[in-house]
């Protein structure tokens, strides 16, 4: 069974801070023999930081955990990540709090998944000696987290998951070469989103396809941004990989699909959750090789300023079958029009989280 992400829970953490006075996503690698003998024995500590709870974070912290303790017993050495896993919940002073505490508890490293925990570990540790391995940061660059993905430059390096929009907007016209408007749906707080919705813009605008904005920042906002695309009767809705409207996709899918409308998303997860089709990496792939990077870090002292972030081109897309169907798409029609354009395609059905 999957251990409780709230290690420490909110609450917690603002007892904690009353008690203080305060009232306010390269190369992976392997340890060579002479390094895992230098290291059998050792324990290092190792701080995970989750965003907020959805399907995708959750399966690439899942995988982290898994790789983390693989490596350990192949290595002779204790990746103890079990008393420094948080989970922030897009609360922005959580966060801030987290990196207070793991750095009073002087982890070794820190694993940040997604780019708004990768920014506030990496603004929090500017001037301390803790290396910060990230998971699933869409642009590192755009964020401001790296100087370059080839030589990131400071203490900071990790795997990204940058979304190729174009190959989604692709798979868009692939199931309807009739679309006409399109529903661009996102939030404006997510810095991974800002580069796929303007990449989505210019594709859009060279088809000649007329489109339209709507945004939102809570769950009701995210509902009613739905609500007004649904008004207007677009063709098709695109959302990048977007932490906001992924925490609340299980409350709105229903909207897109009753009213025959598939929603296309940079992420398998948002298909798990109710969207037509997810497509981007594999985030399973992605936790793992994050692992690994931590791991060569801290056991063959890799450094991260020199690291190259890992980027992926798995091309996987992911077609939930049971909205395929409710909107009137035949899932082997468009497995055939989507599986040249695609690494992989393969179909689920709506739930809360990948088993």
């Amino acid at each position: 069974m999957r251990k409780n992400m709230f290690k420490k829970t909110l609450t917690g953490f603002l007892a904690a801070s009353l008690l203080l006075g305060l009232t306010a996503c390269g190369s992976s690698g392997t340890a060579s023999e002479s390094t895992q003998t230098d290291a059998a024995g050792t324990t290092y500590k190792v701080g995970i930081v989750q965003y907020v709870d959805d399907a995708s974070l959750n399966q690439i912290e899942s995988n982290i955990e898994a790789e983390l303790d693989a490596k350990g017993k192949e290595l002779s050495v204790t990746f103890d990540y079990a008393d420094y896993t948080f989970n922030g919940q897009a609360d922005g002073t959580v966060l801030n709090q987290i990196a207070s505490e793991l750095i009073s508890d002087e982890v070794d490293i820190i694993i940040p998944i997604a780019t708004p925990t990768a920014q506030v570990m990496q603004a929090a540790t500017s001037e301390k000696d803790i290396p910060i391995v990230f998971a699933a940061c869409s642009d590192p660059v755009g964020a401001k987290l790296v100087d370059s993905m080839e030589a990131p430059g400071a203490n900071i390096t990790g795997t990204s998951d940058a979304l190729n929009t174009n190959a989604i907007m692709d798979l868009m016209l692939a199931a309807n070469p009739d679309t006409k408007y399109v529903g661009l749906l996102y939030s404006k707080s997510e810095d991974a989103s800002k580069q796929p919705i303007k990449d989505a813009k210019a594709y859009l605008d060279s088809k000649g396809i007329k489109y339209i904005e709507k945004t939102g920042t809570t769950n009701d906002e995210v509902a009613a941004a739905a609500d007004a695309l649904v008004a207007e009767k677009v063709d098709a809705v695109f959302t990048p990989t977007d932490n906001t409207i992924m925490t609340a996709e299980l409350g709105i899918y229903e909207k897109f699909t009753e009213a025959k409308i598939p929603h296309f998303c940079g992420a398998d997860s948002f298909a798990l959750n109710g969207a037509f089709c997810g497509y981007g990496v594999d985030y399973a792939n992605l936790g793992t090789a994050t692992a690994d990077m931590a791991v060569d870090v801290l056991v063959n002292e890799a450094d991260p300023a020199s690291t190259p972030v890992r980027t992926f081109d798995n091309g996987l897309a992911l077609v939930n079958t049971e909205v395929c169907e409710a909107i009137g798409y035949d899932f082997a029609a468009i497995k055939e029009a989507f599986t040249p354009l695609c690494t992989k395609v393969d179909e689920t059905q709506t739930a809360k989280e990948f088993k």
